[in-house]
Parts: structure tokens; C-alpha cells; sequence
């Protein structure tokens, strides 16, 4: 599998981290379409198929994060 560059990740969750803010505080449609896009962008990104699972991959690719700790992972 492809590994997004933690550039592109950090990005990518900003981007919906934002969006999220502003759909709670506006909610147009227009704003829930971006954030479907950006969600969906950052499943194929991580390889994962929901969004908050994708965030959590995200993260744990970025500079600094503890890839042995998956204690965020286990149910």
C-alpha cells in the first residue's frame, strides 16, 4: 500500500478537524460535501474505511507519534 507523506496527512486533518467546527456551528450543505470529500480522501489515504479510524492512522504516521503504542486501537 501507498504511505501518504505526513505532510499531506497533517493537511488532511486540519482540513476536516475545521470543517467539523464549522458544520457545527453552520451546517450547509455545501460545508458537509467538502467534509465527506476530505473523509473519504483520508480513509484511501490510511487505508482504512471509516473516519475516525482514519484519523487515528493519520495521526500515528505523523512525526512524533508513537507507532508501538496502539493502545488507541484495541476494543
Amino acid at each position: 500500500m501507498l504511505m501518504a507523506h505526513p505532510a499531506v496527512l497533517t493537511n488532511l486533518i486540519e482540513q476536516y478537524d475545521t470543517l467539523r467546527i464549522l458544520h457545527a456551528e453552520n451546517g450547509g450543505p455545501e460545508v458537509r460535501r467538502r467534509m465527506d470529500d476530505v473523509a473519504y480522501t483520508l480513509c484511501v489515504a490510511t487505508g482504512t474505511r471509516d473516519i475516525d479510524a482514519a484519523l487515528v492512522a493519520a495521526r500515528h504516521r505523523l512525526p512524533g507519534a508513537r507507532p508501538q503504542d496502539d493502545s488507541l486501537l484495541t476494543a
